[in-house]
């Protein structure tokens, strides 16, 4: 059963459902380019700004992270710079105080000998005055044992005091003779 379609006008019968009217079809198609026109006028243009305001935001943040990341660069070759000048200053003041110190100890090492060699000069200055006091002291018992000693071997009083010094410098003068030759013999020998 095959049915054959016929136009409207030779079958007679009522417009179909499906084909619309050619009014409305003219109606549709300048409704569709009015909407078409608007929405290239109004719609579009919004899309467009609101996409390149999108694409500006985008780039923006890129360039400013990019900013952000050359400035923190930046800083971190400053803080690299300070830190490198920090030690090399550091370094210099260690270096300064290893100096300073070597000077002080220098000039305590220094101060510690004067102080050792003037003691030791007083000391040797106190000990030749004793000694000088002990050889007087010496002499003048030597003297007045060796007048005495004399006096009563010769038999005859030695108190007279000019021929009593006399008698002591020539003895002690024989006694220091005798003491430099015997330290002759013994540095020969």
């Amino acid at each position: 059963m095959l049915t054959k379609v016929l136009p409207l006008s030779e079958a007679g019968e009522s417009p179909s459902p499906l084909m619309p009217h050619t009014a409305e079809i003219i109606f549709g198609v300048v409704f569709l380019i009015l909407l078409a026109i608007a929405f290239a006028k109004v719609v579009v243009p919004k899309f467009e700004k609101a996409y390149a305001d999108r694409t500006a935001a985008i780039e923006g943040g890129m360039n400013e992270a990019k900013q952000a990341q050359a400035e923190a660069k930046a800083a971190l070759d400053k803080y690299n710079a300070q830190l490198s000048e920090a030690r090399q200053e550091a370094a210099k003041i260690r270096e300064d105080a290893r100096e300073q110190g070597a000077l002080i100890i220098a000039e305590m090492r220094e101060q510690a000998n004067t102080e050792a060699e003037r003691i030791v000069t007083h000391a040797r200055t106190q000990i030749e005055a004793e000694r000088s006091q002990a050889v007087a002291s010496l002499r003048s018992e030597v003297g007045t044992m060796a007048t005495t000693l004399a006096g009563r071997i010769v038999g005859e009083s030695l108190e007279d005091e000019a021929r009593q010094r006399r008698t002591v410098e020539r003895f002690l003068a024989d006694l220091e003779a005798s003491e430099s030759a015997r330290q002759a013999v013994g540095t020969d020998g």
